[in-house]
């Protein structure tokens, strides 16, 4: 017998099959509009519309900490992004350490060496297109550089003679700069790789001055500054800054550089610094090929040595690294102008007694950080110069060392008047324990070891150390604003050229860390030692000669009293090592240059560049 359907079950049938005829009805439509953009009927629409781009192939390298600026000027720490980004005049060969040419073609010296011409590439142009000429030149030299309202490094390097005057910059025509010297200055070429900056971006901002006094120009293309208007002149440019995460550089296509007229360089066009501020986070993202390449700290390499061949990559090593470890005390004994002094007067008073320094130095068993900290990876360091520089004295030849010796770090303890409780303890004279504050930027696995190691060192003299890493622009703003510090462990970058140095050794250098000045707000009773005082002037000495046998007698000399009187305690050479990845060609690493001084003519693989 035939079922009678409800009414309920007749809707609920008939709302089902309408939906049904809905759903036929929208796919039908969704089939001819994707017909429709295939056969390219749609109006103005064409398979272009809907193609994907693929990916910008590109060198990715892990950076300890985030830019602190964009403003070349003004940089005062190392990695900073300026090298990717500007050029000189004239630029330094990363692997044999020659002078090239960059901006300027060529130079010519006058015979009385007090004038240094020279002859700009034609055609040159920033990366905003606007033509890039000697207005540039003078500009950056005499209205930024020698600017005293602006605080760069860059004029400590730039000073002639006793005086530390400054060379005069003429134009001469569009293409053609005078470099006009008061005396003989022999670092002057080398002086001269520094960037030179776009006038037409920043002449406004440094002729801007608030009521006392200070450019426009000194808070001027910070990290805060959208990237599109950072103009540049070298390799990349600026594409975008992702706070505290990355910096991601784009192709110059203004870059001077170029020798396939066909292909523009740099061949490979994106340019990646992300901020890993950890080196065992950075090793991880290596392995996970998430970067291109990665320094191959001594306790990385046996683990990366077993994987070259399945990782696809290659460690380069090239001799001891250039550069410095240290530790330094502070030995400013000046105040603030209440009166309050930046170093405890009990403090201040060990760190600027010699003996206190050089016994600090004994104590130290570097071979044991070499061994266990640098897997034997390292060498003993004693000198500011670089074991690369044909300035640099070996111990062979005169320079003072400091072997590990305990012993004689008691002797010298007791001959200054210090002296141990039952317990091996160290005091002063006047019954004060000796114990002291040493900081390190945290993130950079070696350093803290050092500083552990350190510390358990010194405790085997009797001296307390607190020892804390702590964040990298925290460091600096202690080292360079409130000189609110004790000792710390950091290093230098180094080089062929020691008047590079001048900047750490002038009295009034900006990196004189180990007694720096200030002028804002102003400190009182600063002292300069007469050590200090030689070291400053054979640096000015060692500038004026042409000489190279009698330069490298005068630089000799401030190492021999560098080493003497200890305002740094030296430490270790790692050496010099990198993984990079097989995919990038013409790679040619070096200890003077790194792994990208050539960047611009890197390239991948054939089957990456396809």
């Amino acid at each position: 017998m035939a079922r009678t359907e409800t009414p309920t079950q007749t809707i609920a049938r008939w709302w089902h099959a309408t939906r049904q005829m809905l759903r036929d009805t929208a796919r039908i439509a969704a089939i001819a509009l994707c017909c429709a953009i295939a056969l390219g009927i749609l109006s103005g629409c064409s398979l272009e519309d809907f193609r994907v781009e693929p990916p910008t192939p590109q060198i990715v390298i892990g950076a300890l900490g985030p830019p602190k600026t964009f403003n070349a000027a003004l940089s005062k720490e190392s990695p900073n992004v300026f090298g990717y980004i500007y050029t000189g005049l004239l630029e330094t060969n990363g692997g044999n350490g020659d002078l090239e040419p960059s901006l300027a073609e060529s130079w010519e010296i006058s015979e009385d060496n007090l004038q240094v011409r020279f002859t700009l590439r034609e055609g040159l142009q920033w990366s905003d297109g606007e033509p890039l000429t000697a207005d540039d030149v003078v500009f950056t030299f005499q209205k930024i550089y020698a600017n005293e309202a602006i605080p760069t490094s860059t004029r400590d390097v730039l000073r002639v003679g006793e005086s530390g005057t400054l060379p005069e910059v003429r134009k001469v025509d569009d293409r053609t700069v005078d470099f006009i010297l008061p005396e003989p200055f022999s670092p002057i070429l080398r002086s001269l790789t520094t960037a030179i900056l776009p006038k037409h971006a920043l002449e406004a901002a440094v002729d801007s001055v608030d009521a006392e006094g200070t450019p426009a120009f000194n808070s001027t293309w910070d990290t805060k500054t959208p990237p599109e208007e950072i103009v540049a002149s070298g390799p990349y440019t600026l594409k975008e800054y992702v706070t505290g995460q990355r910096v991601t550089f784009d192709r110059n296509p203004n870059y001077w550089k170029q020798e396939d007229p066909d292909r523009l360089m740099p061949y490979i066009g994106r340019f990646v610094w992300e901020v890993v501020e950890n080196q065992d986070t950075q090793l991880f993202q290596f392995r996970a090929g998430n970067l291109s390449t990665v320094s191959v700290a001594p306790q990385y390499f046996s683990l990366l040595k077993r994987e070259e061949d399945r990782g696809d990559f290659t460690i380069y090593e090239d001799g001891p690294a250039l550069g410095t470890t240290f530790i330094t005390f502070n030995l400013n004994r000046a105040t603030t102008e209440d009166g309050t002094p930046l170093v405890d007067p009990i403090k201040s008073e060990w760190f600027n007694t010699l003996d206190f320094r050089k016994a600090v130095a004994h104590g130290l068993n570097r071979q044991r950080a070499i061994d266990n900290i640098y897997r034997g990876l390292g060498e003993l360091q004693h000198s500011p110069i670089s074991i690369q520089s044909p300035f640099y004295l070996p111990p062979e030849k005169g320079l003072p060392t400091y072997d590990y010796d305990p012993e004689k770090s008691r002797e010298l303890l007791a001959g200054a008047g210090f002296t141990y409780d039952d317990s091996g303890q160290l005091f002063d004279k006047d019954g004060n324990r000796v114990s002291f504050s040493l900081i390190t930027n945290a993130g950079n696995q070696v350093r803290e070891a050092l500083g552990a190691q350190i510390k358990q060192d010194l405790s085997e003299i009797g001296i307390e150390v607190n020892f804390t890493p702590i964040d990298f622009n925290n460091l600096v703003g202690k080292l360079t604003d409130s000189l609110d510090w004790e000792c710390h462990l950091l290093g230098f970058t180094g080089g062929i050229e020691p008047h590079g140095g001048s900047t750490i050794w002038s009295v009034d250098g900006r990196l004189h860390s180990f007694n720096q000045d200030r002028a804002d707000p102003p400190i009182v009773g600063r002292e300069v030692s007469d050590w200090e005082q030689e070291i400053a002037d054979l640096y000015v000495a060692g500038s004026k000669e042409f000489d190279e046998a009698k330069r490298y007698e005068i630089y000799s000399k401030t190492q021999i009293v560098t080493q003497e009187q200890l305002p740094y305690i030296y430490l270790v050479n790692p050496l010099s090592m990198s993984a990079i990845r097989d995919n990038i060609e013409n790679v040619k690493y070096s200890a003077l240059g790194g792994a990208f001084w050539n960047l611009h003519e890197l390239d991948f693989t054939s089957e990456i560049a396809e």
